[in-house]
């Protein structure tokens, strides 16, 4: 009998060392999982950037096949103080649909292409401190601008589909009539053609669109609410989201979104828009 229980004894014992070691491994593997997230882009050696391909002067593709604007301005210092290159970087183009799929299916670790900060968006991706302040615009032609948004009802207006634009006024606005397109090259393409009354947009960059396009205006410059833009990353990645925050506060301190404002938007916007219209600093 006390042979028995000996060996009783012994298989308890043994079980819960077994336990232990199970708990510990799964904790090793949980602590694992929840600090992966920066280490992997390391072991990738690039940081995968949503940016867009045709928004001037915030993300662009020049005529040399090169990605510039504001937006990649701050992509490649986010690159540099990570993986120690400004050329370790990804730039995966995307319209403004896109931005959210991207980070769901891991294509891009980080959406850097004008992605204002709304409830809705924040319910799907997790945002980070703002770096761009922003409100809906509406830009028209010199001849037949509109300057109230009454003067829209009954009348075309274009707008990029998956927009705080496109979003506003089909809940506020009703009777204007959205003619929607897939990226914003599109849609000042069917603005110049006159296939509407208007285009609504963030205003920071109709001012600079204007400057392009001198025979439109940006009669409404600001409707709704002024909001923000902020880098976004996949739901749950709460690592990589602590480090992009940290790094905005780190590039407010030492002035780095003026000078971004000053070498990449002020040759857009000229005299009348100044960088405090604009940029948002962390501090």
């Amino acid at each position: 009998m006390k042979k028995w229980l000996a060996v009783i004894s012994g298989l308890l014992l043994i079980g819960l060392v077994l336990t232990g070691c199970g708990n510990s491994a799964d904790s090793k593997d949980s602590k694992s999982k929840e600090t992966s997230a920066l280490q992997e882009i390391k072991d990738r050696g690039k940081l995968k950037v949503a940016v867009f391909g045709d928004l001037s002067p915030y993300g662009y593709v020049d005529g040399e096949g090169k990605h510039q604007g504001y937006d990649i301005y701050l992509a490649k210092r986010l690159a540099k103080d990570l993986l120690g290159s400004e050329d370790k970087i990804e730039y995966v183009t995307v319209n403004a649909e896109e931005r959210v799929d991207a980070l769901k299916s891991n294509k891009v670790d980080v959406v850097l292409a004008n992605f204002t900060k709304t409830p809705d968006r924040e319910k799907v991706v997790d945002f980070a401190d703002p770096y761009m302040k922003v409100a809906i615009g509406v830009v028209s032609p010199k001849n037949t601008a509109i300057t109230k948004v009454k003067d829209l009802d009954g009348k075309r207006l274009i707008v990029t589909k998956g927009t705080t634009a496109e979003t506003y006024f089909t809940k506020e606005h009703p009777d204007v009539n959205l003619e929607k397109y897939e990226s914003k090259s599109q849609q000042f393409q069917a603005l110049t053609d006159g296939r509407a009354e208007a285009l609504a947009d963030d205003n920071s960059y109709l001012y600079a669109w204007v400057k392009e396009n001198p025979d439109f205006e940006v009669g409404i410059k600001e409707v709704g609410e002024v909001s923000t833009i902020n880098p976004a990353v996949k739901k749950g990645n709460k690592e990589l989201l602590n480090w992009v925050n940290d790094e905005l506060k780190t590039l407010s301190a030492e002035g780095f979104f003026e000078k971004a404002y000053e070498e990449t938007l002020a040759p857009f916007f000229g005299a009348d828009i100044e960088a405090k219209d604009i940029i948002v600093t962390n501090d």
